[in-house]
């Protein structure tokens, strides 16, 4: 049974090892780098949390805070060579692809700041 153990978990490490190097790491370059509105881990863990209670601020409230604002996120975090946070090398959707989690925000949202969508123009 010892044996059979020490076989099953060699085996199952060998296939973690082989399956992590075949995830794509996801792509967290900060193109306007500086203060977030909160610390790297609190956003790494419950960015959603803090979108999901502007929205309902903003459209229950009439609230709008440029700092805690999906535009506000992207303004920072949009690619320089795209000027999107879309893509294989994305902010939202490298991360969100290497979680395995759905990102929805973009079916209404625009995934470029707004200078960006406009052509650069203002």
């Amino acid at each position: 049974m010892l044996r059979f153990t020490g076989v099953f978990l060699l085996t199952l490490a060998a296939g973690l090892a082989f399956a992590a190097d075949r995830v794509a790491k996801p792509v967290v370059v900060i193109e306007k780098p500086g203060r977030c509105v909160e610390d790297t881990a609190l956003m790494r863990r419950d960015h959603m949390k803090l979108l999901v209670h502007q929205r309902d601020r903003t459209v229950r409230e009439g609230v709008r805070e440029k700092a805690r604002s999906l535009s506000g996120c992207i303004d920072c975090h949009a690619s320089a060579k795209t000027g999107s946070v879309l893509g294989a090398e994305g902010f939202c959707q490298s991360c969100h692809a290497y979680a395995g989690v759905q990102l929805d925000c973009f079916e209404c949202h625009a995934a470029k700041p707004a200078r960006a969508a406009l052509g650069g123009a203002r």
